[in-house]
């Protein structure tokens, strides 16, 4: 169990090292590997590797630190899920409900705004950012979500405030000066239904956002994400900046439950529905499952059609999410049954670049960018 941790502590401490301009070995060939593997991440003309919630696989996720990780390992996009705060403002938090992301249970203060809501046909016991403002999230400090996957962040537990979005945005532009590069975000609308229900609509302030910071127009760096449509069409009369459907393996987009429509995430998925798509948005951000489905023992099977199908739409195909770890690969490439282990993710990201997607969402940007590389052959 030791050698093990410290065998993935010492690939991310090299990660830090290659990112920081510390080379092991010829720090000429370092700093040539960094930038031709950031070069070959960069644009959206060959596959795109996002930084999924920034670099979550090295620092607690949506972090200002997460964020700035993932930019310095090479890739030029982060993942950014939007919530809105009770005086109007948008953070960046996986879910409205923070008790497992930041340290709230420990402030005795905020002891009283727990509470129990059903969040898209889901109940959910916790502390929610509707019910606090910025000013007041700004005195929590993020934790580690997934603790039992990567102790090594609990490290840095109780050290990073929560994000605004014009926080991310800030840092984005700040780095791409730094790093002589044009850097960007795919903000997300998480549960549009549920907030537009108590009065507190994300879209709105979102579109405030992008056109204060320029981010109005079709070459945008900035790609807007949702698990709902309505939203999405709605948001495509209302700006210019790229938009990208998110879908599931399973279930149905909150906005068509709620409203009784009977279609499902597969429904989108079918050549009808991927031209409807492609109506509003540009990019489809498919559950990888959807792309490559894993059979009775867990294991890879073959491709199915979504990948062409959505070519032949017009859409370009980005999905989510690849991670390192043991639990989250497919049965056959764990390296064991340690939950912070990591297991063989480069076969399994190649086999995807192999499907033909147009990137994806990754964890841990560096080793994506690996597989990138291997897969260009540069």
């Amino acid at each position: 169990m030791k050698r093990k941790r410290v065998g993935v502590l010492t690939l991310a401490a090299l990660a830090l090292l290659s990112v920081t301009g510390f080379a092991v070995g010829s720090a000429s060939a370092a700093e040539s590997g960094s930038a031709d593997a950031a070069a070959h991440g960069r644009g959206h003309d060959e596959p795109v590797i996002i930084g999924h919630r920034g670099a979550p696989g090295y620092r607690p996720e949506h972090t200002l630190a997460s964020y700035e990780l993932a930019f310095r390992m090479g890739v030029d996009w982060v993942d950014v899920d939007l919530v809105p705060t009770k005086d109007g403002q948008l953070v960046a938090r996986h879910e409205p409900e923070i008790g497992g992301t930041t340290d709230v249970a420990k402030h005795p203060e905020f002891a009283n705004r727990k509470k129990t809501v059903v969040l898209d046909g889901v109940t959910t016991t916790g502390w929610f950012t509707q019910d606090f403002t910025l000013a007041e999230l700004k005195t929590l400090r993020a934790v580690e979500r997934i603790p039992q996957n990567r102790p090594h962040n609990t490290l840095y537990n109780g050290r990073y405030q929560i994000a605004s979005y014009q926080e991310v945005l800030d840092l984005t532009r700040r780095l791409g000066r730094e790093l002589h590069r044009t850097l960007g975000t795919y903000p997300e609308v998480k549960h549009s239904t549920f907030f537009r229900s108590i009065g507190n609509p994300t879209e709105p302030k979102l579109v405030a956002i992008l056109k204060r910071n320029g981010l109005d127009r079709p070459d945008a760096p900035a790609i807007i994400q949702s698990f709902e449509v309505s939203n999405l069409i709605e948001l495509h009369r209302q700006v210019r900046t790229p938009l990208l459907q998110l879908t599931s393996a399973t279930g149905a987009p909150a906005d068509f439950v709620a409203k009784g429509d009977k279609r499902t995430y597969k429904d989108l998925v079918t050549p009808q529905g991927l031209r409807d798509i492609a109506k509003y948005a540009k990019y489809l951000g498919p559950e990888k499952g959807q792309i490559i489905p894993l059979d009775a023992a867990g294991n890879l099977t073959r491709p199915t059609a979504l990948v062409a199908d959505a070519h032949k739409a017009g859409l370009k195909v980005q999905p989510y999410t690849f991670r390192n770890e043991n639990p989250f690969l497919p049965a056959n490439l764990r390296s064991s049954a340690e939950p912070d282990a990591y297991g063989d993710v480069f076969t399994e990201e190649a086999a995807f670049f192999e499907a033909g997607v147009d990137g994806f969402f990754a964890d841990q940007p560096d080793t994506a960018l690996e597989s990138l590389h291997a897969f260009l052959g540069r």
